[in-house]
């Protein structure tokens, strides 16, 4: 059971203040009906006639009806100082609220780090695996040296478009239209540097 703690006297006197607007409240709520009721029993003859008598029950209900819910908005108005006054003042309970809500939050946030890092581990072991198929083929070697993933798939990609097909082509055309040009080595004979052209 929770320890009955004490109140500063202004607050003390606002608590009363609103118990005793409760109280009033329902008492006029009550012997208002209880006066309604009562008008509404018929009874014997009087000296005032039915019809005056009929009119002034019709305004007295009127009246008492005005009464019940003039004292159930001051009840609504009562329920909303209570909030105010709870909201501004029960600072305990403001405190679990925010120690609660602090408490889903972390357990929120330590399942999403369980997931990433799940997730970052599923990612590690498929990235090795594909690490382990690129340099284990020959899409990782370019004039033997081992390119990064990245630029090998690139570079792999670039052989297949019609601008790298058009290049070959051209290059391959350029060599076959070259002339061979064949270089003429003179023939010394012992050493003297005379061909055997200038002998004869």
């Amino acid at each position: 059971m929770a320890t009955q703690r004490v109140l500063p006297q202004s607050k003390e006197t606002l608590l009363q203040s609103y118990n005793k607007r409760l109280k009033d409240d329902i008492r006029s709520i009550l012997d208002n009906f209880t006066e309604i009721i009562k008008t509404a029993k018929v009874e014997e003859e009087t000296q005032v006639s039915r019809a005056t008598q009929a009119e002034q029950d019709h305004y007295e209900m009127h009246v008492r009806a005005a009464n019940i819910v003039r004292a159930g908005e001051s009840l609504m108005k009562l329920v909303s100082d209570l909030k105010q006054f709870l909201i501004l003042n029960d600072f305990p309970s403001v405190n679990e609220a925010i120690s609660l809500r602090n408490q889903q939050l972390r357990a929120l946030q330590e399942e999403c780090d369980k997931k990433l890092i799940s997730l970052r581990d599923e990612i590690a072991v498929d990235l090795y695996e594909l690490e382990e198929e690129y340099y284990s083929s020959s899409c990782g070697q370019w004039d033997g040296v081992e390119l990064p993933l990245c630029e090998a798939f690139r570079r792999r990609d670039s052989w297949g478009s019609p601008a790298a097909i058009s290049d070959a082509s051209n290059g391959s055309m350029e060599e076959t239209e070259r002339p061979v040009v064949q270089e003429t080595i003179p023939h010394h004979l012992n050493g003297h540097g005379s061909s055997t052209n200038e002998q004869s």
